[in-house]
């Protein structure tokens, strides 16, 4: 019988020997191969945190010490040994376990955790809570995949008091963030720890000024060294970091040999690791985007182009790779990239992309503001997968940055329907002159490879001309607006179907134009219904004049959205073609073969 069977709590693993512990090791890894071979995930991240995490759960006592994961796409393995063992086939996938740290799960998650650098923050604001409180408990942070280098880190560390009682940071250092790691934390301070001819004292100095007690560096897969120098850091007397060199990818051959691609994956064979060939056959809106990126730099040295550790997701690793001087990785530090863009734009001698997830842009709005759009500098953001993130779910939906955006003067915000419309926007942003914000999803789109239309400034297009309801759809919801008119004209009700492609500017002569003729307008919207595309044309409409317009919004609802299958999620938020005609017929009241101009508002 395999030990893991037993395991169904932390409790069970505090009587098992060293041996007997490596082989729950190698048993977990199985498990979590297993699982990511056919839901997909973070695999390289968590088969190199196996054994930390189990030293950890030996040493302390979970959940009365709080183990708070950073970022916390490495918990899998305290998922499994905390009672999830036997939910663990359901991570990521519709009403089953997250992907992530959530405490609805688990009072051994304390908070819900996605983006990287909040660990020692919370950790600090939950040891001052414990201590005000007068509790005895140890509060644990657990840094992985090079949070030490974000800026909430940083100011965290500079928090630290010299007082602080049990409190242990763990420093997971894999030698990675996503990408390979950049800076000078991870290539002088951290390496001094590694290599032989760097002194280690010197670099201890950096974490003594900040009050923390150094421990390490440990081999992060040796259970007895990790245990053996937790115990020591229980025992001490003041803040400890302790220091685990661990290896990404470490128990499965293609993970290890290939920790970027193995980072976050999808399904595969379990025994050759080799991914499952993909049924599309079309580009994704990410792929095209780095294509047409790297052509724009082939043609304009002056172009560059900027990530915050995400080159392989944002698939501007090829452009780093042509021109490392003009493909710049700032590391997980959202707020510097997109300062340090305003920067390269200021003068007008560069043409600055900044290519950041819509979720993580959040992290950045107030240099969005202040640095960006107040000094009114032409920086273009590409804000890849905006729209929901099926499996990864709450912390990583890009769904609300269309009302942070449209709030800041000078700034551009436009979406494409597809491949063509996103290297069309790409080609003429740079001739608007302002900062521009570019939103997409990561998923399949058409392309056509026609030639490049010049699109100017906050002109919108109708797709379709009917007589009876005019339905705005954005970017990529085209193609559902074209299936709900479809199901429309089964009732004798004709749409006119608009693509608005700039969200600000919007195109209000257009929509002025269809309001000479239409009454009824619906808007549909991957993106939070209260703070969208349809709130921007309901203010333009009810300041029109027009005390006979109608408009009914179709978005994502005002909650935060669970993780699942893509279809899972727009079927459960009522965001598919047939509930969409549906709630059209019923909200306007419109009969088989009546006409929707003959009808009135109905607002029961």
């Amino acid at each position: 019988m395999k030990i893991l069977t037993n395991i169904t709590s932390p409790e069970a693993i505090k009587s098992l020997s060293i041996e007997e512990l490596k082989v729950l090791s190698s048993e977990i890894r199985e498990l979590i191969i297993e699982v990511m071979s056919k839901n997909g995930g973070h695999l390289a991240s968590n088969l190199g945190s196996v054994e930390l995490t189990l030293a950890l759960h030996y040493v302390f006592n979970s959940p009365l010490d709080k183990f708070i994961f950073d970022t916390s796409h490495q918990i899998y393995t305290h998922k499994i040994v905390t009672g999830r063992k036997d939910l663990f086939p359901t991570i990521r996938k519709f009403q089953g376990l997250s992907g992530f740290a959530s405490p609805t799960e688990s009072i051994h998650d304390h908070f819900y955790a996605g983006h990287a650098g909040t660990g020692l923050s919370l950790g600090l604001g939950v040891a001052k809570t414990r201590d005000l409180q007068k509790e005895d408990s140890y509060v644990i942070p657990i840094l992985s995949d090079a949070p030490l280098a974000c800026g909430l880190t940083l100011e965290a560390l500079n928090h630290i008091p010299k007082d602080l009682k049990k409190f242990i940071l763990i420093l997971n250092d894999n030698g990675m963030a996503i990408s390979h790691g950049v800076g000078t934390i991870h290539n002088d301070i951290l390496g001094k720890f590694t290599s032989p001819d760097k002194p280690k004292k010197e670099t201890e100095t950096f974490f003594d000024q900040f009050h923390l007690k150094y421990l390490g560096p440990v081999d992060g897969h040796n259970l007895a060294d990790l245990i053996t120098l937790l115990l020591k850091a229980k025992a001490s007397d003041q803040p400890v970091i302790v220091h685990a060199l661990t290896i990404k990818g470490c128990g499965m051959p293609k993970a290890y040999e290939d920790p970027i691609t193995y980072h976050g994956v999808k399904p595969f064979d379990p025994e050759s690791g080799k991914f499952h060939p993909s049924p599309l056959s079309k580009e994704t809106f990410p792929k095209i985007f780095g294509k047409q990126v790297l052509k724009m730099a082939n043609e304009d040295p002056s172009l560059i182009a900027i990530t915050p550790a995400m080159p392989g997701g944002s698939c501007l690793d090829a452009f780093m790779e042509t021109y490392p001087d003009r493909c710049i990785d700032v590391g997980i530090a959202e707020g510097h990239a997109v300062t340090f863009a305003g920067g390269l734009a200021y003068g007008g001698m560069q043409k600055v992309i900044c290519s950041i997830y819509a979720t993580f842009f959040q992290r950045a709005l107030d240099n969005l503001f202040q640095d960006v759009a107040l000094q009114n500098l032409p920086v273009v953001f590409a804000l890849d997968r905006a729209g929901l993130s099926p499996s990864d779910g709450t912390t990583h939906h890009g769904i609300f940055d269309i009302s942070f955006l449209t709030a800041i003067p000078n700034v551009v915000v436009a979406q494409p329907r597809d491949g063509d419309l996103l290297k069309d926007l790409l080609e003429s942003c740079f001739q608007w002159n302002k900062p521009a914000c570019i939103r997409y999803p990561n998923m399949t789109t058409e392309e056509t490879g026609r030639e490049i239309i010049e699109r100017d400034l906050g002109k919108g297009e109708i797709l379709i001309k009917g007589k009876d309801v005019v339905i705005i759809a954005l970017g990529h919801m085209c193609k559902c607006a074209h299936e709900v008119r479809n199901i429309l004209l089964e009732s004798n009700i004709e749409a006119t179907i608009v693509d608005p492609i700039f969200i600000k500017p919007l195109d209000t002569n257009l929509l002025f134009q269809l309001m000479l003729d239409h009454h009824y307008f619906v808007t549909i919207e991957e993106h939070a219904v209260y703070a969208g595309l349809g709130m921007c044309v309901n203010s333009f409409v009810m300041q029109s004049g027009f005390s006979d317009i109608q408009v009914q919004n179709f978005g994502l609802p005002d909650q935060f959205i669970e993780h699942g299958s893509y279809e899972s999620l727009m079927k459960e938020a009522g965001l598919t073609p047939e509930k969409i005609a549906k709630a059209i017929l019923e909200r306007f009241s419109l009969k088989q073969g009546a006409s929707a101009r003959e009808k009135h508002w109905n607002l029961s």
